[in-house]
């Protein structure tokens, strides 16, 4: 416990101080040695627990403190051992003790500091987490901004949402139907153990998170890990076999590779990032799917367009990402609200590029996986008052209200548009 409570510490320093929680985590594992399987799980939970909550263990540390801690990093320390001693299982006594260890290093006076406030939560625990949900930041562990942008938004569904957030994420798998069916799969699942359910045409809820090496035909390409959200956009999008199409922003590949298992498209992948479109190679190949690849900017199409227009264009555009805050915590901290400005000139900017590779009669689907309409439907309209031969059209799936799903226990939060062109 000793090396995943400082391990953890340097993760949540790093990530409050700018940079991505995933990246660090990675970094920090490799850098670790002799971490066993455990302890390389306690530390993720530590990182990912710490930041999930980290509005009220600052409003349960502040009262702790008679001054506010000078050492930066001590005062993460204690941010993890208050998580632990909040959310996990661990023996309290051994947290504490791990945790004064570690202080210790610090300076001669933060080993009897880190003592005194980790026991005192645990002598004053209810009075301490009452007086930290009085205030939303303590009670939803999300900064003042984005709560108010939920609130003005979302009026009382905000605190659902905002609560949702702070939730571990399902797994949800997409059944590849040209290998096998949802029905047959759960069948499988059923042999192994494994407790699941149907909830979407392809997509299997597992009861309980698990390994992909454990999943039943996973390495001959039977199925995918993809939320349940995200499997909306194949169906949206409406493709036949022969039809061209672009995935515009394709990378990892999830959703090009269900357009692919449910149709035979002329379909190209394309995304700016290199290495990220290595991925949707591995996938592909792990699948048995075939698709043009193609590294280029969606915003910048004189630069690998070969100006034959597409039928169907996927958009699934940069954003927030704060329809999977509960994946990325650290996407809570990190951003600002001047960021969800810069995210919606971006779409529209991608979209106004798009937009003259669409055929007439063709249609483009808009998604992000974002909560915040000023990058959704905002876009969307802004786009529709510029572009007199592009109309929104209707969505029928149930769970999508005007476009917005929002994330529950079942999918995390996503914006779909459909937009048709119409004939010159």
């Amino acid at each position: 416990m000793h090396t995943t409570q400082q391990a953890a510490t340097r993760v949540v320093g790093q990530v409050l101080g700018g940079r991505n929680l995933n990246q660090v985590l990675s970094t920090v594992l490799q850098t670790t040695p002799g971490l066993t399987l455990q302890q390389r799980g306690a530390l993720q939970d530590l990182s990912y627990g710490t930041l999930r909550f980290y509005g009220q263990l600052v409003c349960i540390l502040e009262q702790l403190l008679h001054k506010p801690v000078q050492d930066e990093q001590l005062r993460y320390l204690l941010l993890v051992a208050l998580y632990q001693l909040q959310y996990s299982k661990a023996a309290p006594h051994a947290v504490v003790d791990f945790a004064v260890r570690a202080a210790r290093k610090f300076n001669t006076g933060a080993g009897g500091l880190t003592n005194a406030v980790l026991r005192n939560f645990l002598r004053k625990r209810d009075t301490l987490l009452a007086i930290a949900a009085e205030s939303e930041e303590g009670r939803y562990s999300y900064p003042r901004w984005w709560i108010d942008a939920l609130k003005t938004q979302y009026g009382e569904q905000a605190g659902a949402i905002l609560l949702a957030g702070n939730r571990h994420p399902p797994m949800t798998l997409r059944v590849n139907c040209r290998r096998s069916t949802p029905t047959d799969y759960l069948t499988l699942l059923a042999q192994q153990g494994i407790q699941a359910s149907l909830i979407a045409p392809d997509a299997v809820l597992l009861e309980r998170p698990v390994p992909v090496d454990k999943l039943p035909g996973f390495s001959d390409g039977m199925v995918s890990v993809q939320d349940a959200g995200a499997q909306y956009a194949a169906r949206l999008l409406d493709v036949s076999d022969g039809m061209r199409v672009l995935d515009a922003c394709a990378a990892p590949g999830g959703k090009s590779a269900h357009l692919l298992e449910l149709a035979q498209p002329d379909l190209l992948a394309l995304d700016k990032d290199a290495q990220r479109l290595q991925r949707v190679c591995e996938n592909m190949q792990r699948l048995q799917l075939s698709v043009r690849i193609q590294i280029g900017d969606a915003a910048q199409p004189q630069d690998w367009w070969d100006g034959k227009q597409f039928q169907r264009i996927l958009a699934d555009v940069p954003c927030s990402a704060s329809g999977v805050v509960r994946r990325h915590p650290d996407i809570k901290w990190l951003r600002r609200p001047e960021d969800i400005d810069g995210f919606a000139q971006q779409q529209l900017q991608i979209l106004h590029a798009l937009w003259r590779l669409l055929a007439g009669d063709g249609k483009l689907l808009y998604s992000t996986c974002s909560v915040f309409a000023r990058e959704n439907q905002q876009v969307i309209s802004e786009f529709l008052r510029q572009h007199d031969d592009a109309r929104q059209m209707p969505l029928y799936p149930s769970g999508l209200i005007e476009g917005q799903l929002l994330p529950d226990g079942q999918h995390d939060g996503f914006f779909y548009a459909l937009i048709q062109k119409t004939d010159d």
